[in-house]
């Protein structure tokens, strides 16, 4: 009765991210219960394995005492103190220094705020600050890769590239561009990794000169585009992009959100491909998900430009819960924790989740596995030939989703027939194991499915 209480509070009052409002009022939420390490347990007592970690975030797992522990002593000591008026705190400084230490290159400054969304945000109000403080106010025009997600604030789902982000939000902005993902298993170049990085570099030179170089202030991209299908760059695709950037003047915006935190194997992306990006945004893993923070990045050129330009004036930018104590505790907790082993078990368990799911490639339904580390994607079709996606009758967003739910997994399923996996850094290798297993039992249940049989005659 009490579960079925809440959720009716649930479905008449609480507005969800992301739903159908109306279908939500119909349906309902699965209300969660409690949780510890990999598992999950919803209201009814049925247990399952987060392959998903969340939403890409719980990356230490749940129930983590040691994070625990830090929240609660900070509360009792400090729960609240802002940065304004010169103002600090103790883990807000110590955070701020260990993540410069751990960042690539010369990337020693952080401002903190609250979510990935908002960290983009603050990207592009330093990058305009930057430019105006160069003297150079004319470069007002942006650039990002489609299929990439960059948050779904009133600037940030412009840059975003996802049709759902955009359908009556009055976005794209006109000051905000695309060039092509490098989606390697749809492009239209083919699949070879050179014919990839030489079509996207050209597209985005073309891009920039049609906008006009002294224009361009920044361009965006995730290593590994999670939103759009985990679509996994080939190796070299990120330096080129980097590479035409530096070329041309132009700020290089490494959106780590999801990647970052031993996400794809070591504490950020962006050091697998040997670059050092002007700006990178972090969030999800960074307190794996216990409280909301975020973090930008600025490196040292960036920061200078703009403190200067400042001088002795107000850089005015700021917000109410920039590096909230209680959540620069909880992060500092996360980094032991990924300090002291679990960097390590991911590295691991990814390549044993890897290995798995590369298992199910003889599948009927699998057209492709991609990913790297606790990072994947199964991309399913009912031709493997042809890589012709899923009905739409077959609803995949929803029906996958529910038939792995009713077998004891949480999967991202996109509309476009993509499960997304990213496990708790914490999994053990039986977990690992049955995310797999479980998958399979899935996929050959949606293969009895009437709609997915006829597609594939």
């Amino acid at each position: 009765m009490l579960s079925n209480s809440i959720a009716e509070l649930d479905r008449r009052h609480l507005v969800h991210p992301l739903a159908s409002w109306r279908g939500h009022e119909k349906a309902g939420p699965r209300i969660l219960a409690s949780a510890k390490g990999a598992t999950v347990t919803d209201a009814q007592g049925h247990t399952l394995l987060d392959g998903f970690a969340g939403l890409w975030c719980v990356n230490a797992g749940y129930g983590q005492d040691h994070i625990i522990e830090a929240a609660t002593r900070q509360l009792r000591e400090l729960p609240y103190a802002t940065g304004y008026f010169g103002l600090g705190s103790e883990p807000a400084a110590q955070l701020a220094s260990r993540l410069a230490d751990h960042a690539p290159g010369d990337l020693n400054h952080v401002y903190f705020s609250l979510g990935g969304s908002d960290a983009v945000d603050s990207t592009i109000r330093f990058a305009r600050h930057y430019w105006h403080s160069k003297g150079a106010s004319e470069r007002d025009q942006f650039i990002s890769v489609a299929q990439g997600y960059h948050g779904s604030s009133v600037v940030g789902s412009g840059l975003t590239a996802l049709p759902v982000f955009h359908a009556n939000f009055g976005v794209p902005l006109d000051w905000q561009h695309k060039i092509s993902s490098h989606y390697a298993y749809r492009n239209p170049v083919g699949q070879d990794a050179d014919a990839i990085i030489e079509a996207s570099v050209a597209e985005l030179r073309a891009k920039i000169a049609e906008i006009g170089a002294e224009r361009v202030a920044a361009f965006y991209l995730e290593p590994i585009q999670g939103s759009g299908g985990v679509l996994v760059p080939p190796k070299g695709w990120v330096a080129a992009m980097h590479a035409v950037c530096k070329e041309m003047d132009i700020l290089f915006v490494a959106d780590e959100v999801i990647t970052g935190f031993g996400r794809t194997g070591p504490m950020f992306a962006c050091g697998e491909e040997g670059i050092v990006p002007d700006m990178m945004t972090t969030a999800k893993g960074l307190t794996s998900g216990y409280v909301p923070m975020a973090a930008v990045f600025l490196s040292d050129h960036v920061y200078e430009t703009i403190a200067d330009g400042a001088g002795a004036g107000m850089v005015g930018h700021g917000q109410t819960y920039s590096a909230h104590p209680v959540s620069a505790a909880v992060a500092l907790a996360a980094l032991d924790l990924y300090e002291g082993g679990l960097l390590d078990n991911g590295v691991k368990m990814g390549a044993r989740l890897m290995d798995g799911l590369q298992g199910l490639s003889d599948h009927p339904l699998v057209g492709e596995v991609r990913g790297r580390g606790m990072l994947a994607a199964v991309e399913l079709v009912t031709d493997k030939a042809k890589k012709t996606p899923l009905p739409a009758a077959a609803a995949p967003a929803t029906r996958i989703f529910d038939r792995a739910w009713q077998n004891g997994l949480i999967v991202r399923a996109f509309a476009q027939g993509i499960l997304g996996y990213a496990p708790p850094l914490c999994c053990t290798a039986d977990e690992i194991d049955q995310i797999v297993e479980r998958t399979r039992l899935t996929l050959d249940q949606t293969l009895e499915d009437p709609d997915v049989r006829a597609a594939m005659a």
